[in-house]
């Protein structure tokens, strides 16, 4: 049957063998906040802050370094491709010490650098500027006092540093990604204030040159959050400004606009003045932004964008969703899976016959081959993907996870 499939694609002018050694060379960086609610190993109690909240007690979640490896290489083991992790600064292996994290260092995360190299990874990396001490009263880099900025700028070029060293040593550009839940409640007297001082606070923190070999600087903005839905001091606006002067990485989480608001329509011009995107692929629920990700036209839109403007090596894609109310595992299976077949469902596009016919003004051939190209049996190219990769199909992924459920996740307490 698959053979059969690709003479189809191939009367369309695609090449099914070469869409599958781009979704080979594509990494999704797996986020380990999954894994474990947004818990962090800095030996708090847990409790999220900074307008973060997760939802769900399902039984199994991860509760030190060990198991949320364990989870993870569950995870990887679903999932056809290759990958990276996502690693938040509070995850740290501390070793049971108290480091704030204005002094955290490459040290505590030698382990997890350690271990990416174990499973073939590669490593992404960024400062956590929430759910401290520091961040209760609403504002980090952005905040009316100096001491307080103070402290999230050593933070956030602690981060950097360790970005680089991660690049470095696994041999692969960490992307260093800087998100700040600065923000108001209610209206805001003075927001050419905040904006200037995180500027400032900005440029502090990439004062330092490092090589792009080794880290790339990424920028992140939020329409609104909870506890800042009158004003986010790090609008879209203000980040794509910044990238666009400084010319860092900008990424576009999928979860932070209006609910109506598409990312994909803004890839590509975007993509003309920054040398690089990252994105967030998540899915926002009226004022949650980060539901599990599904293979729904708001996730193809996006990867049909990236792949008609050839923007897959300038783009980082990651992911960015927690959700407790399921199986924890799963979550990361079915998020990550539906990413890849929106990315394969693109890339069986016939993207030259598309062009040509638009050129060429023959708007009715174009309209007729994208809905060709919907009614294909692209699922049949998915799962010839899964056999190469050794992992799963569609009908089998529920049993493994599933017995992963009843071996490791029952029986943690």
């Amino acid at each position: 049957m698959f053979d059969q499939v690709k003479d189809k694609y191939a009367s369309l002018g695609v090449d099914v063998e070469k869409a599958l050694e781009a979704m080979t060379s594509t990494p999704i960086s797996l986020h380990c906040w999954q894994g474990d609610d947004v818990g962090g190993f800095e030996g708090g109690d847990g409790t999220l802050g900074s307008g973060l909240a997760v939802t769900g007690n399902y039984p199994g979640k991860a509760r030190s370094i060990d198991e949320l490896r364990q989870d993870l290489e569950q995870a990887l083991s679903l999932l056809p491709g290759s990958h990276r992790l996502n690693l938040h600064a509070m995850y740290g292996d501390f070793g049971g010490k108290s480091v704030d994290r204005d002094a955290i260092e490459p040290a505590h995360f030698q382990s997890w650098i350690d271990w990416c190299r174990q499973q073939g990874l590669g490593m992404d990396f960024n400062p956590s500027c929430f759910s401290h001490p520091n961040a209760d009263a609403g504002f980090t880099l952005s905040s009316p006092d100096q001491g307080i900025r103070d402290f999230w700028i050593a933070h956030c070029r602690a981060s950097r540093q360790i970005g680089a060293v991660i690049g470095e040593q696994l041999g692969s550009p960490c992307v260093t990604n800087i998100w700040v839940p600065d923000g108001m409640k209610d209206l805001p007297a003075d927001r050419l204030g905040f904006r200037q001082r995180l500027e400032a606070s900005l440029d502090a923190v990439l004062e330092e040159k490092l090589s792009p070999a080794h880290n790339i600087d990424a920028v992140e903005s939020k329409l609104f959050g909870i506890g800042s839905e009158s004003f986010v001091v790090g609008s879209h606006e203000f980040y794509m400004g910044y990238a666009f002067k400084n010319q860092t990485a900008l990424c576009l989480d999928a979860g932070h606009f209006h609910p109506t608001e598409s990312i994909a329509d803004k890839i590509s011009s975007v993509l003309m003045f920054v040398p690089e995107l990252l994105l967030h692929v998540s899915r926002g629920v009226r004022w949650d932004s980060d539901h599990v990700v599904l293979f729904d036209d708001a996730t193809q839109a996006i990867m049909q964008e990236l792949v008609r403007c050839d923007a897959l090596p300038r783009t980082h894609i990651g992911l960015d969703f927690f959700d407790a109310s399921i199986n924890r595992i799963a979550a990361w299976a079915i998020g990550t899976r539906a990413a890849q077949k929106c990315l394969l469902l693109a890339l069986l596009e016939p993207r030259e016959k598309l062009r040509q016919a638009e050129l060429e003004g023959d708007y009715t051939s174009r309209l007729l081959l994208l809905e060709t190209a919907k009614a294909l049996p692209w699922s049949v190219v998915w799962e010839e993907f899964c056999r190469r990769n050794n992992v799963p199909g569609e009908l089998a992924l529920a049993d493994s996870i599933r017995q992963y459920e009843r071996t490791v996740l029952a029986g943690r307490a």
